[in-house]
């Protein structure tokens, strides 16, 4: 099985080759952070005009870095969201075109399941159920994978994502874009305990998380310390927040196979090595996708679509495009979190 997956759903345009044994045979991406650096952020906008010059050029690289054409592809995968509707538009509309003309199934793939199986293209041995920490620009929940398209969610955040939050301090901080990685490499410079951040929700029985305290506390922090003493104290702030809910999540999930992240967040080390440590306490595998495949990308979108599609799970072709597309549709709405959790 070969399947074709493109990716557009926020400021990277991207096309992949991924076979159903794990093989990944082409992956080009094109990030915009040029065109937004002078604004700060994602202008969708810019994006979604980015998305409709990049990626014709990119799916013809990809067949061709491959040897393959379009006839050679056995499913067409695109994000349908959730996503910057523009651009989630733009590649799913491009992936409706070749699925119809080239005679193709089409497989509509929600970004967060391409997040959440991306661990299993990487790794053979990984089985469900499995509890993933899932930690992007626009998300941040604790789910158990149940298995394709069958997601329990276990916690979510009320307010602003973790990665939202990263972007935030970056601004804040005069770090640059994009802002998690700055933050980060400025937090290799700074004292994690310079600075009294507090670490909202910790301890707390509810299940979920917050950073819009932490990112408040930072701005009024800000001018009276370092850059790398904010950055570093509120990555460390950031990671202790994450541990406390991930290890309350392990307690009311017994039975999961292993603590998986994913995400944009998942490619910083703090990060992944604090999970590491506790998924060894808890004698569980700890699995983590390469940084390359954390980040938006179609890959996972590819092999997303190869898992459905070897479940026969196959989307219509007036499948939709979705800016909120939740995993767990049944979830208990959440307090500040609205249909975004």
């Amino acid at each position: 099985m070969i399947v074709l997956g493109l990716e557009s759903s926020c400021d990277e345009t991207a096309a992949a080759l991924v076979t159903g044994d794990r093989v990944v045979l082409a992956h080009r991406l094109l990030g915009q952070e040029a065109a937004h650096r002078p604004y700060g952020g994602v202008v969708p906008e810019i994006a979604a005009r980015a998305h409709v010059e990049a990626l014709e050029p990119l799916i013809v690289a990809a067949l061709g870095d491959a040897g393959l054409t379009l006839a050679d592809v056995d499913a067409v995968a695109a994000t349908a969201g959730p996503g910057l509707i523009g651009g989630v538009m733009v590649g799913l509309v491009t992936g409706k075109a070749l699925a119809h003309a080239a005679g193709k199934p089409l497989v509509a793939v929600n970004h967060l399941e391409g997040h959440a199986l991306s661990p299993r293209l990487v790794d053979p041995g990984l089985e469900f159920p499995y509890l993933l920490l899932l930690v992007s620009g626009g998300h941040c929940q604790l789910l158990r994978v149940e298995g394709v398209g069958r997601y329990s969610r276990l916690a979510t955040t009320i307010d602003d994502a973790v990665g939202e939050a990263f972007d935030k301090t970056a601004k804040i901080l005069g770090l640059g874009f994009p802002g998690g990685p700055a933050v980060e490499r400025a937090a290799l410079a700074g004292d994690p305990r310079a600075v009294p951040l507090p670490r909202p929700l910790k301890g707390s029985a509810e299940p979920h998380f917050s950073f819009a305290g932490l990112k408040s506390a930072v701005a009024r922090a800000a001018g009276a310390y370092s850059a790398e003493n904010l950055a570093a104290s509120f990555q460390a702030a950031v990671v202790d927040c994450l541990l406390d809910r991930t290890a309350r999540a392990l307690d009311a999930s017994p039975g999961v196979t292993a603590l998986v992240v994913a995400g944009g967040v998942a490619a910083n080390a703090a990060v992944r090595g604090a999970l590491e440590a506790l998924a060894a306490e808890r004698g569980l595998p700890f699995v983590a996708p390469p940084g390359w495949l954390c980040t938006d990308n179609a890959a996972m979108i590819a092999w997303a679509g190869a898992e459905r599609f070897a479940a026969g799970m196959i989307g219509p072709l007036d499948a939709p495009a979705r800016a909120r597309w939740p995993l767990d549709p049944t979830a208990e709405p959440v307090r500040g979190a609205g249909v975004k959790a």
